[in-house]
C-alpha cells in the first residue's frame, strides 16, 4: 500500500459526514502516489463495535487475492485475542505485526472500541494532533521493537578521509545519474559506477569502506533504493542521499546528503526534480574539484554556464509552439527512437522514458555509437527518429550516425544548437537550443523532450499527471 491517512476525533466532536469528508480529502492528497485501489474504513456504530469499509479500485480487478493481507491481519488478531484475552490492544498488535510482512499499517478492532494503533516498518509514520494547548512530546506513547539499535558515527584520528569509488544507486522516473557520471569522473578523477537499485540487490556486490555511495530518490522512500542503502551502510561505505523530501527515510539514514529543494512534484513523470538533481550533482563535482589547479579553467567555464542557464531555459520554453507542431506529426505512431552520444546519451534515455511513461508509446533511448550493432535495422522512412546533436567533443561521431540514418531513408527530428546549419541540412525537422558548456547541455536539450511527451500525451488523451499503472513513490519491491 502506498499510503494510509487516518483521522481520530479525540475530544473534538465531529459528525460522520465531516469525518468522511476529511478522510476523502486526505486520500486525494495521497492519490498522486498511486494505488491499486483506495478505500475508507470507519466505525460502523456509535460504540465502535463494528467497522465498515468502502473500497474503490483503481486498475486492479477486485478479487479475493487483493484482500489477503486484510484477512490475514484480521485472523491473526482474532486468534491471539481468543488465546490471550487479557492483552491490551497495543500488546495484541505488537504480537500480530511480527507475523506480517509490510511497511506500515493502521489497525482498529471491534474488540477494542474507540482505539486505533498505527505501526511502521521502514517508511516514516507521521502523527498530527490538533489541540488547543501545547502537548508534551510523550503525550502519545511510542514503543520500539526490542531489536532497535541506534548507530552513531565516530571518526578516529587514523581514519583516512580518502575515498576510492563513487557509486550511484537509482530507481525511479529519471536518468540523472547517467547524466552526471561523465563530469564527476572528469572533475574528481575517480571512477564512477552507476547501479540500478533493483538490480544491485540481486547480486552479491562487494562494497568496501573506501567507497562513497550516492542514493538518488525524489521521494526518499523508494523501497529498492532504501534496501541498497542499508546494505552499503552495513558494509562501511560512506552513504550520501540526494532527495527532494526533507525528513524522508533516505535523508534520515544517510551519513550526509543534498536536499535539492525543487518543491513538491505531484506528477508521476519527474521533470523539475530531474533537472534539480542533475544540477545538484554538477555543483557537487565543482566543490570536489575546487582545490585542483589543473581544473580551474574547466570549473570557471561551468560556473559561467550555470549563471546564464535560467535565461537560456526561458528561451527553450519559447519552443513550445514548435514542439506542439511536431507532436501532431508523430502522436499517432506506435514507436519512436531517441539517439545521442556523450553527455547527450542520458538526455536520450530520459526523453525516451518520458515518452514511454506519459504517452504509452514504445520508445527507446539509443547510444549513437551502437547504431550499427542492431538499432539501424529499425530505421526506415516510417520510423520516427529523434537525435540530439550538439557542438561537443563527440560532434563528429554524432554526425556520422546522423548520416547513417538519412542514408537508410530515415527522417530525423534533430535537437541542435542555434545557427548550426551543417547539422540542420540533414534534418527533416529541427529544434534549436542555445549553446552552453557541454556538461550542462542536457538541461536545455531535455526540455523539448519533456514538452514533446506532454503534447503527445494530451493529443492521445492520456492522463499526463497520473499515467496508468504507475505510482510516484514506489514503496514496495
Amino acid at each position: 500500500m502506498c499510503g494510509i491517512f487516518a483521522y481520530l476525533n479525540y475530544l473534538e466532536p465531529r459528525t460522520r459526514q465531516e469525518i468522511l469528508e476529511l478522510l476523502i480529502k486526505g486520500l486525494q492528497r495521497l492519490e498522486y502516489r498511486g494505488y491499486d485501489s483506495a478505500g475508507v474504513a470507519f466505525d460502523g456504530d456509535a460504540n465502535g463495535k463494528s467497522i465498515q469499509i468502502i473500497r474503490r479500485k483503481r486498475w486492479l480487478k477486485v478479487t479475493s487475492l487483493n484482500l489477503k493481507p486484510i484477512l490475514k491481519l484480521s485472523l491473526n488478531i482474532m486468534h491471539i485475542h481468543k488465546d490471550k484475552p487479557h492483552l491490551s490492544f497495543r500488546e495484541l498488535v505488537e504480537q500480530v505485526i511480527q507475523q506480517l510482512e509490510g511497511i506500515c499499517s493502521s489497525i482498529q478492532s471491534k474488540h477494542y472500541p474507540n482505539e486505533c494503533v498505527a505501526t511502521r516498518r521502514g517508511s516514516p509514520l507521521l502523527v498530527g494532533i490538533k489541540s488547543k494547548t501545547h502537548l508534551a512530546t510523550d503525550y502519545i506513547p511510542v514503543l520500539y521493537s526490542k531489536d532497535l539499535t541506534i548507530h552513531r558515527l565516530k571518526r578516529t584520528l587514523d581514519e583516512s578521509t580518502a575515498r576510492e569509488i563513487i557509486t550511484f544507486y537509482k530507481n525511479g522516473h529519471s536518468r540523472n545519474h547517467e547524466k552526471t557520471r561523465q563530469i564527476l569522473e572528469e572533475l574528481t578523477e575517480l571512477p564512477v559506477m552507476v547501479e540500478l537499485a533493483s538490480d544491485f540487490m540481486d547480486r552479491n556486490t562487494p562494497i568496501f569502506r573506501d567507497d562513497v555511495c550516492f542514493f538518488i530518490s525524489q521521494s526518499g522512500e523508494t523501497a529498492d533504493t532504501l534496501i541498497s542503502l542499508r546494505y552499503c551502510k552495513n558494509n562501511g561505505a560512506l552513504v550520501v542521499g540526494v532527495t527532494n523530501t526533507v525528513g524522508s527515510s533516505i535523508c534520515r539514514e544517510s551519513h550526509c546528503g543534498i536536499h535539492i529543494n525543487a518543491g513538491p512534484e505531484i506528477g508521476v513523470a519527474s521533470t523539475k526534480a530531474y533537472t534539480s538533481q542533475f544540477l545538484s550533482l554538477v555543483m557537487f563535482a565543482l566543490v570536489m574539484s575546487e582545490d585542483r589547479i589543473s581544473m580551474q579553467s574547466r570549473r570557471s567555464e561551468i560556473i559561467r554556464g550555470l549563471k546564464v542557464l535560467p535565461e537560456q531555459i526561458k528561451q527553450v520554453l519559447e519552443l513550445d509552439s514548435e514542439v506542439l507542431k511536431l507532436s501532431k506529426e508523430i502522436y499517432h505512431q506506435k514507436s519512436v527512437l531517441v539517439m545521442g552520444r556523450g553527455f547527450n546519451y542520458a538526455t536520450c534515455l530520459e526523453g525516451a522514458l518520458k515518452i514511454k511513461e506519459l504517452t504509452y508509446m514504445h520508445s527507446e533511448g539509443i547510444l549513437a555509437g551502437e547504431l550499427k550493432h542492431g538499432p539501424l535495422a529499425l530505421v526506415d522512412d516510417a520510423m520516427p527518429v529523434i537525435m540530439v546533436v550538439t557542438k561537443d567533443p563527440v560532434y563528429t561521431k554524432c554526425m556520422n550516425a546522423l548520416q547513417q540514418v538519412t542514408a537508410r531513408g530515415g527522417r530525423p527530428i534533430i535537437i541542435c544548437e542555434k545557427g548550426d546549419e551543417e547539422t540542420q541540412k540533414f534534418a527533416h525537422k529541427y529544434l534549436e537550443v542555445p549553446h552552453t558548456v557541454d556538461c550542462l547541455q542536457g538541461i536545455l536539450t531535455v526540455i523539448p523532450m519533456q514538452l514533446l511527451s506532454f503534447h503527445i500525451a494530451v493529443l492521445r488523451e492520456c492522463n499526463v499527471d497520473c499515467p496508468r499503472n504507475l505510482a510516484k513513490s514506489v514503496t514496495v519491491e
